[in-house]
């Protein structure tokens, strides 16, 4: 026969009051981080495939909760938005009401699962990016380079040269670091605009769309209070606090020669 004894029994209990207690996810522990807050901008690495589980995995949570207000995307232009559809329209009708596009390099395979998981649990997709169409005034417009300051200006200038692997002609850095501004204050708009007392706004975009020091959080008002998220494939390449109010790490990615591929489609 077999005897149960006290040290066995403490194991016992110790299992149970782990299945009742599990430990929290760590999108839980991420979100206690940074909850509440009207507005939360999520970052990303376009090309890291966790950042977009994340972002679904925080979507399917705020909205469980009943916190999500509306989810902005960088990946949608603005005045496209999923307000008139119901819970169980199907993709292809998602689709349509965004006018996505992957011509962005926005893959439906990849954002569909984040924008689908919105539009389950009632929370309208609303797109945030500057509208294609508005991008050549946007270049002209010398009243952009006042929206912030010189050092940020000329950060976004040095940014827009090193993305494109110093291949651009000089004379095209000025007109696209325009078009980088105008993205970010047409990101800000929507945000300000979709703000809900009581609930949180998300915004999903590109890494450099929702640091502090350069992006978008520049261009909301000075009254709205917001958190800045940041996913990162990898380790830090520099020891600088990061321009958010934390940093969600994954796994490195496998390197890659961006300059090589940039030229290769500048021969094209």
């Amino acid at each position: 026969m077999n005897r149960t004894t006290p040290a066995s029994l403490l194991l016992i209990s110790a299992l149970l009051v782990a299945c009742a207690h599990p430990k929290p996810s760590t999108v839980t522990v991420l979100l206690d981080r940074v909850l509440p807050t009207p507005v939360l901008m999520l970052g990303e690495q376009h090309d890291a495939p966790e950042h977009q589980v994340l972002q679904r995995e925080v979507v399917q949570l705020l909205a469980a909760q009943g916190k999500l207000a509306a989810l902005i995307m960088e990946m949608v232009e603005q005045g496209h938005d999923t307000l008139d559809l119901p819970r169980d329209a199907n993709e292809a009708r998602v689709r349509e009401a965004l006018a996505w596009s992957e011509r962005g390099g926005w893959p439906w395979p990849t954002y569909g699962p984040v924008v689908m998981a919105a539009v389950r649990n009632g929370v309208p997709v609303i797109g945030g990016n500057l509208p294609r169409a508005r991008m050549r005034d946007a270049m002209g417009n010398g009243a952009l380079d006042d929206l912030v300051g010189e050092g940020v200006l000329r950060r976004q200038r040095d940014g827009i040269r090193d993305s494109h692997c110093g291949l651009l002609p000089e004379g095209q850095i000025t007109p696209m670091t325009r078009i980088q501004l105008a993205r970010d204050q047409a990101l800000a708009q929507t945000v300000a605009k979709a703000v809900t007392p009581g609930k949180t706004v998300l915004l999903v975009a590109g890494n450099g769309h929702v640091r502090r020091d350069l992006g978008v959080p520049l261009h909301l008002p000075s009254s709205l209070a917001h958190k800045v998220v940041m996913a990162q494939a990898g380790a830090a390449a520099d020891s600088d606090a990061p321009p958010a109010d934390t940093v969600w790490v994954t796994p490195a990615l496998p390197p890659r020669d961006h300059c090589t591929e940039l030229r290769q489609r500048l021969k094209h």
